[in-house]
């Protein structure tokens, strides 16, 4: 029986029929969580539900506005054309896998009682170089679904692990025979990878049939790629490539990435 004390305040449910739900925590270079922050913005989503957890961090995190509250996921929703969307997001994750487990079940109780059908995480692909044409990979409970991944411009992962929230809620999903999809962005994973998250929002579009505008997106993802290029001159500057680390996945069938 766990121990995790977790709180889901609802201030009003959507009037949603069939949503689908799209998730971005904080992980890895930021990729998914940058993701599912910018469709809100763009999507002028409505928040309806936090959830507090015994397992996120011990801290509270301080808004713009100088307010505080404590570390907690959010959910909000919006209609664009004819899909209908729920967003997760937040602070951060859960610190432990006990933590990740029962917020998962919270998270999948609610899709079954918001009736959604079909849930995407986002997350990263890490590979330790950086690079400026970032790779989507994909996983699914269905492989109907990965059939269709070419179409998207997605390639399908066929071996490792997914860490963290991104992996568990798909997981979870399989067991609730909500179908579930993950797509990783490509990243290093030493930097806010605006570029991997607009790779990922590319073909979540794509997928979903709608037209966003990348714009602002765009410009961060220039951002990032001069942030890479000053890492590289100081790398360079010295001499070798000491400042920068490069990590080599192996052929380890059970190589993790942390989402």
């Amino acid at each position: 029986m766990s121990d995790e004390k977790i709180s889901v305040e609802i201030s009003e449910l959507p009037n949603l029929s069939n949503p689908q739900l799209i998730c971005g925590l904080p992980g890895s270079g930021y990729v998914g969580k940058l993701a599912v922050d910018y469709l809100i913005d763009k999507l002028q989503a409505k928040q309806f539900a936090n959830i507090y957890s015994s397992s996120f961090p011990p801290q509270v995190s301080i808004r713009e506005d100088g307010t505080l509250d404590l570390v907690k996921n959010t959910l909000y929703s919006a209609k664009i054309n004819s899909q209908e969307l729920i967003f997760l997001t937040g602070d951060a994750q859960p610190v432990s896998a006990q933590g990740e487990y029962a917020l998962t079940d919270e998270i999948i109780n609610l899709c079954k009682k918001l009736n959604v059908k079909k849930i995407f995480t986002l997350a990263a692909y890490i590979t330790g170089k950086f690079s400026k044409s970032p790779k989507v990979y994909g996983t699914s409970t269905s492989s109907d679904i990965i059939k269709q991944f070419s179409e998207y411009d997605v390639s399908t992962m066929n071996r490792g692990n997914i860490t963290g929230m991104n992996g568990v809620i798909i997981g979870i999903a399989k067991r609730s025979s909500i179908p579930g999809i993950c797509l990783l962005g490509e990243t290093s994973g030493y930097v806010i990878d605006a570029n991997a998250s607009k790779a990922v929002l590319e073909s979540l579009s794509k997928i979903l049939n709608i037209t966003i505008d990348m714009s602002e997106l765009e410009q961060r993802a220039k951002d990032t790629e001069e942030i890479i290029k000053t890492l590289q001159a100081q790398a360079a500057s010295k001499g070798s490539q000491e400042q920068i680390p490069q990590f080599r996945p192996s052929d380890d069938k059970s190589l993790g990435y942390i989402s």
